[in-house]
């Protein structure tokens, strides 16, 4: 059974940081793309980007490039993605995703 587990939300200042986690299990990690996306509460969810088993990411929205890093651990089956720079407007729940299933997901809330 599929298992994602995304951690590392919070609330931040504009122009802050946060990494976000996404522990996975049952099924092969290091051959499995991966994505990224969030869904603010009211919107459809967002697809922000691909990152393939290699950890090659593409990226899906322009508004997160130059800003969001995408990175793996295929030894600790984890999946990661660092934010920079916040935005008010990053405000959303982040999930990744594995063929439609996603974890419960990690809020990132971007407030003064």
């Amino acid at each position: 059974e599929v298992h994602l587990a995304e951690s590392g939300g919070g609330l931040v200042q504009p122009g802050g940081s946060l990494r976000l986690s996404c522990a996975a299990s049952g099924f092969i990690f290091d051959r499995a793309a991966m994505t990224w996306g969030r869904q603010a509460p009211g919107k459809e969810l967002e697809w922000l980007m691909l990152i393939d088993s290699r950890g090659n990411p593409t990226y899906y929205t322009d508004s997160v490039k130059g800003r969001f890093t995408a990175s793996r651990d295929n030894a600790k089956n984890t999946l990661y993605l660092q934010l920079n720079n916040l935005k008010i407007e990053d405000t959303a729940m982040y999930y990744c995703m594995r063929n439609g299933i996603r974890g419960q997901g990690t809020q990132v809330t971007v407030s003064t």
